[in-house]
């Protein structure tokens, strides 16, 4: 909801911040690099915390029913037969998977004879499980709280309440960083989620440990979209991208370091508390304020003029600007006479996208590819378990094709665009799918491999691209809201997949099957989108809406629209940087004392 008055939208015009006032703070100085730099610390703290959840979860590869004396005969002595003999007269055995996950034999009680076939029946567990090692851990939450056989669904049920807090997060939170700031939204998300961190080590059931997930997602979400934010409104246009993936690396780097830490911490309440301290590390922010400042952009956008003013000399100071210098007086007195002294700020909310036709369309068309490109990653991901059911082989392959996701989108991007690669990338997901969809019973298992990994990298990369498409072409007024409202859609496609596990994958072929009619439909849909390649970032609603669709083949200037007579752009009689400019110069050279004359004052 928008509050307080603004100034007309032509003198909001005047003051575009990328073009008349970053230049002046020092562009992408030292001092945002270092800003940038301490911003993509919470990136590798957030990872931790996320994909920890897999350790936590993750089943054993063996578990049986512990053996129960009063199912068996009375006559029968344990210590008569050898260890693996007792189990097989205790425990059925299914098939080629061995021994019975869920079920025990229970023999008559005057049963002396079990040399012949002797009646019994399968009854359910009557004393818990026996578990072979954990990967990574000596014991989580599934080896503690037993939650294998009938208590199978509430290993997805965790998975879905934690995405349900992301989702909630980015979408209240992401909101709150266009009302509050992105500093104040950081902060505060750090801090909650902190506390929910350490909670949730200290969590004694699974009910307890379901809401403070649910809590932390939440929380984290905020740090995410608060911190990601910030890094790139305080970029220029050709550095954007880099920063952008460099996040991307650090992300990577976290989830690559977190095998070796649950080998090391070896129980779930341990590796939730190392995954916690770098959120306590960030809580060091609320003491030194000037590592993570708050976007002098978003306060431009926002008309909070006093707090902009001195947040562009904290950063012009910062990057070694001579703040006497003429052109920085003159852009804090141009500052003053295009908002004036009664101008009050003015926030919005995603709700203002009612009223917009351009922005909500990029929103929803960004959410749509993003929803696509984290649910379709669960079908590529099954396949690879058909390959190899090692946990370390899918978890590696996947960090691994996240990293060279990373590299496609830095090597590509900046040469051909953003819309062009979100298009390619949608198409190599769609088709990889399509394909495995329809040949995966004819193909080779090295060709499914293949295909599988492909579609996995181009769908990661279809993931990070959306993300930050949007953060690009959302204006700053409402970025926050509508990147979190993208990002929802994203953990929304994220949760898809354990609703897939909730039903024991039995809608595996139907989740196939969607996933890939989207990717085919979302090929149309982006070609709706602009290009923010090399453009600066829209602040307001109205630079928002001005974005148009460029064609997809640019044709050539110089053909077919020669003009008959050869005209000139009639020159501005009036450009307020240059009066300005002028006047100052000329006040200056008039009150030297080296000149070889001396003017009176009065003439002055």
């Amino acid at each position: 909801m928008a509050s307080g008055q603004s100034g007309s939208p032509s003198s909001r015009s005047l003051m575009d911040y990328e073009t008349k006032i970053f230049p002046h703070l020092g562009g992408y100085g030292r001092y945002n690099r270092v800003v940038v730099i301490f911003s993509w610390f919470p990136a590798f703290a957030v990872t931790l915390n996320l994909f920890s959840g897999h350790f936590f979860t993750l089943i054993p590869d063996s578990y049986h029913c512990k053996p129960d004396p009063s199912l068996l005969p009375s006559a029968l002595l344990p210590s008569n037969f050898s260890e693996q003999s007792y189990l097989n007269l205790t425990i059925p055995w299914d098939g080629d998977s061995g021994l019975s996950h869920c079920e025990l034999f229970k023999y008559p009680p005057n049963v002396s004879d079990l040399s012949g076939k002797v009646p019994r029946e399968r009854v359910s567990c009557t004393r818990g499980w026996e578990y072979s090692a954990v990967a990574g851990l000596q014991s989580n939450i599934v080896t503690d709280w037993d939650l294998v056989c009938s208590d199978y669904w509430k290993i997805p049920l965790q998975h879905i309440c934690f995405m349900v807090g992301w989702i909630v997060g980015y979408i209240f939170l992401g909101t709150l960083c266009d009302w509050l700031g992105r500093q104040r939204g950081f902060l505060l998300s750090v801090g909650l989620s902190s506390l929910c961190g350490v909670v949730v080590c200290l969590s004694r059931s699974l009910v307890a440990f379901l809401l403070m997930r649910l809590f932390q997602g939440a929380m984290l979400a905020g740090v995410f979209v608060s911190s990601y934010i910030a890094r790139l409104e305080l970029c220029d246009p050709p550095n954007r991208l880099m920063v952008a993936m460099v996040g991307g690396f650090v992300s990577v780097s976290a989830e690559l370091l977190l095998p070796g830490l649950a080998v090391l911490c070896r129980d779930w309440p341990v590796l939730q508390a190392v995954a916690t301290v770098p959120l306590l590390l960030l809580l060091s922010y609320w003491c030194c304020a000037s590592v993570f400042p708050e976007s002098p952009r978003w306060l431009l956008a926002t008309d909070q003029i006093p707090q902009a003013k001195k947040s562009f000399q904290e950063f012009a100071s910062r990057n070694g600007v001579y703040l006497q210098d003429e052109t920085f007086p003159t852009v804090l007195a141009e500052l003053d006479s295009t908002y004036g002294e009664d101008c009050r700020p003015r926030f919005y909310s995603v709700l203002e996208l009612r009223r917009t036709r351009v922005i909500w369309k990029n929103c929803l068309i960004l959410s749509f590819t993003l929803f696509i490109g984290t649910g379709i990653q669960y079908c590529f991901t099954r396949n690879l378990l058909s390959y190899s059911k090692n946990f370390y082989f899918t978890y590696f392959l996947r960090v691994i094709t996240g990293a060279l996701a990373c590299i496609f989108i830095c090597l590509s991007v900046n040469h051909f665009g953003r819309r062009g690669m979100l298009l390619l990338s949608a198409i190599v997901t769609g088709l990889s799918s399509l394909l495995l969809l329809a040949l995966t019973q004819y193909l080779h298992d090295g060709l499914v491999l293949v295909l599988s990994v492909v579609g996995l990298l181009f769908s990661q990369a279809l993931s990070m691209l959306s993300a930050f498409f949007a953060c690009e072409v959302m204006p700053t007024v409402v970025r926050g809201g509508c990147l979190g409202l993208v990002l929802a859609a994203g953990c929304v496609g994220m949760a898809a997949s354990s609703l897939m596990e909730l039903q024991s994958s039995s809608g595996y072929f139907l989740h196939h099957v969607i996933f890939a009619s989207f990717a085919v439909l979302s090929v149309l849909c982006i070609m709706l989108l602009p290009e923010s390649k090399r453009k600066s970032l829209p602040d307001s609603l109205k630079e928002g809406e001005s974005q148009r669709r460029p064609p997809l083949f640019l044709s050539r200037t110089d053909r077919d629209n020669l003009p008959l007579l050869h005209t000139h752009q009639p020159l501005s009689e009036y450009n307020p940087d240059n009066y300005s400019r002028l006047v100052s110069a000329t006040r200056n050279m008039l009150t030297k004392d080296s000149l070889p004359y001396r003017i009176a004052p009065e003439i002055l």
